[in-house]
Parts: C-alpha cells; structure tokens; sequence
C-alpha cells in the first residue's frame, strides 16, 4: 500500500484515515493531512495523491475526508462509517447513497467563520471610509481630498441575513462598533445574538430591509433564499445603503443589482460571490465604481486545515471512545 506524502508505513495494516487529493484555497490537501497526523498520534492518516490512489485506499478505510466524494468513488468505499465533508455545504454529495450504505456525514460548519466575518468588517469599513474612491485616486496619483460616508458605522444599522456560525463571527465582531444589528433567520422565535430578529417572510424581511444600511448575506442557498435580493427589495432599501454578500452569487438576482447599482437605488455592493460565476471579464459588475468584486476567497485562511482538522480529529476520537459514529460534531447526516 502507498504511504506515500507522509502517511505512516504500517506495513500490512489499513490506514485509519484517507485524505482525498483536492485542495481548497490554492492549499494541498497534504496540509490537511499533516494536521490531522499531529492530532492522531495514533492513527494512521494517508493521502491519495492520485484517482487510483483514492480508489485504492478507500476500500477499507473508516473514515475519509475532502471537498467531493462522488458517487463514482463511494462504490469502492466497502468499509466507510463517516465522511467528514471539508466543505461547509454538502449539496453536491450523493447523500442518499451514502444515507442508504449508513455512513455518517459531517461538514465543516465554523470553520470559515472568523476569516470571513474579518473580510466582511473589511468591506463594511471600505464603504464607511469611502476606501475605494481613494484607492482609484492614489492608482491615478491624484492628490485630492474626498469625504467619508457622512454616517459613521456606530450610527448605522447592520442587517445581518443568516445566523449560522459565519452570521454569528460577524455579528461578534460588528459589536464593538456599536452599530445597531438585525438578524435573519428562518426560525426568528429562536433569537440570537443581534439586537432584533426577523423571518424571512416577506412582510418581515421587508421590515429589516427599510432600517438597513449594510445589507450583509451570509445565508446558504436555498429555494428560501434563491434571488431573496431581487427588484423589490432593492426598492425597500434605501439609496444609502451597501450590500455585501459572501454567501452565495444567486442570492441577489443580478439584473436587479445592476438596475439599483445604475439607478444609484444603493450606494454600493461588496460581492465575494457573484451570479454567474465566475465573473465574465466583459460584464457591466466589473466597470462600476461603486462595486467592489473578490474572485470568492473570503474563505481563504491560513487557519482553515487546522480548525478543519481539530474538529475531525476530535470526531474520530469521538467514535473511537464510544464505537458509534452517531454523536458527531457538526452531523448532517
């Protein structure tokens, strides 16, 4: 058997872990890896550095972890109890073969939160200082004075629409502020750590949208949410306002945006996300000024294999003690 990128040669003995190959954020899986080695001592964890690597290795491994498993490669899985998804969105899993074969599924919820909640303080900042207008000015070495926003970001109000733990980092951070802060959630009657909270019915989310001065989307994708932001909510919202959406491009349907966006119906957009994606190098989003597009890379973090690993570790540790795979952190299946 390969041992190859670091795994432990143990020889006649199936590995304990399997690493699939794909990486994330421009970072080699094998980073994954070398995590998840320091925190299973005992263990053997490999990575597969090719396909037939992965189908060799899953065969008899319990568990395996990566950004994809495809339906194709679940065939040669023969002894797997858990697939710990190194994404936090398990969409793209073939979940009801893995749901009928009894595999657990655990995705990597909170893993992402700190970096992306910094990026969106970031974009919020950028707007409140009018950043972007001086850094076209120092492209141009054009000294000349131009004002901030005219309302400081302790005076504004923050509607933060999903309350996961991404919402959560974001509002943790938007505190010390000490702007107002409304929550989005599609079950309000539970709270959370914002100062009001609404639902997504329309009447309610309407409700937020008119006192908002940041709009920020960091709900998943769902048929709720599929063009939430649409041409009626960019009415409600107010000509001051910015919208910044890290979560997925669909969620704001983009004719719309454009329309506010010329219309000056908002005062600016940060987008990590966009729809389509990517963005055409020729689309109307890239010359406008008051819009401020990142290639999808607010995940990006030097953190993200470690707090990734920590949890996973501690799941098969988890099910080492108990010898059940049912009470997993982070279990979505």
């Amino acid at each position: 058997m390969s041992t190859r990128d670091g795994g432990a040669d143990r020889e006649g003995t199936d590995p304990d872990v399997l690493v699939l190959r794909r990486g994330a954020h421009g970072m080699s899986s094998e980073r994954y890896a070398e995590e998840l080695r320091e925190r299973l001592p005992d263990h053997e964890v490999v990575r597969a550095r090719t396909p037939a690597e992965e189908r060799e290795l899953i065969a008899n491994v319990p568990v395996a972890t990566g950004h994809a498993l495809d339906a194709e490669l679940l065939e040669h899985a023969e002894d797997l109890r858990l697939f710990a998804c190194a994404a936090a969105g398990v969409g793209r899993l073939p979940l009801d073969a893995l749901e009928e074969r009894g595999i657990a599924v655990t995705n990597a919820s909170g893993v992402h939160g700190p970096n992306i909640a910094e990026q969106v303080i970031g974009s919020i900042l950028l707007f409140s200082r009018n950043l972007h207008e001086g850094i076209r000015r120092s492209e141009r070495a054009e000294w000349r004075h131009y004002q901030a926003h005219h309302t400081e970001l302790a005076d504004s109000t923050v509607t933060v629409v999903g309350l996961g733990a991404i919402g959560e980092a974001i509002v943790e951070r938007l505190r010390p502020f000490g702007c107002r802060i409304l929550g989005v959630r599609y079950t309000p009657e539970k709270g959370g750590p914002t100062d009001e909270v609404f639902g997504f019915g329309e009447v309610p989310f309407h409700e937020a949208l008119a006192e908002t001065d940041y709009l920020v989307l960091a709900c998943p994708l769902t048929e709720t949410t599929r063009g939430l932001v649409d041409a009626a909510a960019f009415d409600t919202l107010s000509p001051e306002s910015v919208v910044v959406n890290i979560g997925r491009g669909p969620i704001i349907d983009t004719d719309a945006l454009l329309e506010a966006v010329k219309g000056n119906a908002i005062r600016g957009a940060a987008l990590d996300v966009t729809d389509p994606e990517p963005l055409p190098a020729d689309h109307d989003l890239w010359g406008m000024e008051n819009v401020v597009v990142t290639p999808h890379n607010s995940g990006h973090t030097e953190q993200y294999y470690p707090r990734l690993a920590e949890m996973v570790a501690g799941n098969v540790k988890r099910a080492d003690e108990t010898g059940s795979y049912g009470d997993l952190e982070n279990r979505v299946r």
